[in-house]
């Protein structure tokens, strides 16, 4: 289980580190929130694996991602929270 834990805390650091470094702009994250959008965007990577590659008699539902996946599904979580957050007021 601690095992399972330590890996999982890992590729979350990994994935999301990347798809920090992938996303234009900037984000300042801590590192806890850059691990958080790694194991995220791993679930993401999961769903959208399993929805884009899934065939009709098959239905496995929610899984992780491996590491491509889990940045795919990073980057997908950043540019979703960088246009829901971003700050577009007019200034005077």
């Amino acid at each position: 289980m601690i095992g399972f834990i330590i890996g999982l805390i890992v590729v979350g650091l990994i994935a999301g580190a990347l798809a920090r470094f992938l996303v234009p702009g900037r984000d300042p994250m801590s590192i806890g929130a850059t691990i958080v959008l790694g194991i995220l965007g791993s679930f993401v990577g999961g769903i959208l694996a399993d929805v884009l590659l899934r065939d009709d008699t098959a239905d496995r539902g929610l899984s992780p991602a491996g590491i491509i996946g889990s940045v795919i599904g990073a980057v997908v979580l950043l540019l979703i929270y960088n246009a829901v957050t971003s700050r577009r007021g007019v200034r005077v």
